[in-house]
């Protein structure tokens, strides 16, 4: 019997429109969602109840309130200037900073932090009066890379978190071995490396004179609390089903109240106003659209049609997987994708009887890493192409790519070379 045809004729025609309307993805995914409800090929208490993971848009959501009071307060900022005018040289201080948004990009959303990162890079390429476009550029790339890493880092990591009941300790050992934090580690290394052949030039002396002041260590609290509890909820919640998101969410409340209450930095509601609700819609809307593709079988073709090209050879399909997840994750939202290879993975995982992580730690580097290709491939690449639009620097499609090429080839080569040695049979 053949699956019906609607899941698959929606998914397509959502991915589509998600290339040439990309302001209008949550709409797009939301219609999809609430189409085939209406049209009766998912009931709604199906699409209520099991294909949206209120688990990891919880989780999402709470992360995002933390993440925008951490930044309000100022403290990555502070750490940011303190690193810099501890640099001994130009390039130094060029890869603390690419090195620091990596960092906050573990427990930051990636947009939030080249935002952050941003006025301190323009200031430093201005006081050496070079151009900041390779810095800007590293910074969106030094995101992207190490939002892999944690169970927090980006919505990638915390779907397939959902999926594979994965905890946040579970990031840094899985089974009994290193888990996806060190393979992204081991790949931000190699990109480190090819950041500081790109800057090599820069060997001025620098000081930069601080001016940010922390305004309250509150939210870097709340922050560590979040990443205290995640750590623990694999006793309370196992299976990944509701501790995470509801903990996240309790935090984000006491967070806003306190922000109304004693912060005074603004206004509460114009906060929830700047909060990332696009991504959180979609990420609604597009778990019901690859929820019912995956329930009407359409996977299941997938997954057997790239067995067969790959012959069931084990190599031949973890580089399948990964290269498809770079190339397509250049161009596209690398969510719908994820969320659709996912089974598909495991199916090929169970066909071949090789461990799980082996295929989905690749898929989840090639669909988190090739975004850093092209300019288009992330939502932080442009944030950070618009910044130096604005500042007079157009950056064209060539010259980030030829940063973006081997930035991404180094780190997910290196990445997936640890996965493959640390999981395949």
């Amino acid at each position: 019997m053949n699956p019906p045809l609607l899941p698959v004729i929606l998914f397509i025609v959502c991915y589509a429109l998600f290339v040439i309307l990309p302001k209008f993805r949550s709409l797009i995914a939301c219609g999809g969602a609430v189409i085939l409800v209406l049209s009766g090929a998912v009931p709604w208490r199906e699409a209520l109840t099991e294909h949206i993971s209120w688990n990891v848009v919880a989780l999402f959501f709470g992360t995002l309130v933390l993440a925008e009071l951490f930044m309000l307060s100022r403290m990555p900022a502070v750490i940011a200037e303190a690193l810099v005018d501890r640099s001994k040289t130009a390039r130094g201080a060029m890869l603390l900073i690419c090195t620091l948004s990596g960092f906050i990009s573990m427990f930051v959303e990636n947009v939030a932090v080249v935002l952050l990162v941003a006025p301190v890079a323009l200031s430093l390429a201005e006081k050496l009066n070079t151009s900041p476009v390779r810095l800007m550029i590293l910074i969106a790339l030094s995101s992207n890379l190490q939002g892999t890493a944690t169970l927090i880092g980006d919505p990638p990591s915390m779907i397939l978190a959902g999926y594979l009941k994965l905890t946040f300790n579970d990031f840094f050992v899985y089974l009994g071995k290193p888990g996806i934090f060190f393979a992204v580690q081991i790949g931000a290394l190699a990109a480190l490396a090819v950041s500081a052949y790109i800057l090599r030039r820069h060997h001025e002396a620098i000081r930069l004179i601080p001016q940010e002041s922390v305004r309250s260590w509150f939210p870097s609290v709340l922050l560590a609390v979040l990443v205290a509890g995640l750590a623990s909820t694999s006793v309370f919640d196992p299976d990944f089903k509701w501790l995470a998101g509801t903990l996240t969410m309790a935090l984000a409340i006491v967070a806003l109240f306190w922000y109304r209450l004693f912060a005074h930095w603004g206004s509460t509601r114009q906060l929830i106003r700047t909060l990332d609700w696009d991504t959180t819609l979609f990420l609604v809307g597009i778990f019901v659209v690859v929820g019912a593709l995956s329930s009407s079988g359409w996977l299941d073709v997938v997954a057997r049609e790239l067995a067969h090209i790959a012959g069931n050879n084990v190599l031949v399909s973890f580089l399948l997987i990964v290269v498809v997840a770079v190339v397509v994750s250049a161009f596209v939202d690398n969510v719908p994708f994820l969320l659709a290879m996912i089974p598909v993975a495991q199916k090929m995982a169970d066909t071949m009887s090789v461990p799980v992580p082996l295929l989905m730690f690749g898929l989840l580097i090639g669909a988190c890493l090739g975004g850093n290709i092209t300019p288009i491939g992330a939502s932080a690449n442009v944030v950070a192409i618009g910044i130096l639009k604005k500042k007079g620097h157009l950056v064209s499609f060539g010259e980030f790519m030829r940063i973006g090429i081997p930035y991404t080839i180094a780190a997910v080569a290196t990445g997936c070379l640890f996965v493959w040695f640390t999981w395949a049979p």
